[in-house]
């Protein structure tokens, strides 16, 4: 974290103002287990993720800072309703 200028503050934060849920979990997980309240391992079957999951999570974070963790979507459909056909833009 402090490779990043975040402290465990700073990732609670992530966790619960982050724009979605998914990088809401990503951030909760990495504070949790940054505060030693967790393994990755525990908070990946507590939460119904592989063994690979969240240790990923984890090591991008590490190797590339919290900007690595936010969701993005990557393929797939999008939501039928995630913007206005009718919008100006």
């Amino acid at each position: 974290m402090e490779k990043w200028g975040q402290s465990l503050a700073d990732l609670r934060l992530l966790s619960v103002e982050a724009r979605d849920k998914r990088s809401r979990e990503r951030f909760l997980a990495l504070y949790m287990i940054a505060d030693r309240q967790t393994s990755a391992f525990a908070w990946a079957r507590e939460n119904n993720r592989t063994r690979e999951t969240v240790p990923k999570w984890v090591h991008d974070y590490n190797r590339s800072g919290p900007e690595a963790v936010f969701y993005r979507h990557t393929g797939g459909r999008r939501p039928f309703l995630a913007q206005s056909r009718f919008s100006d833009s």
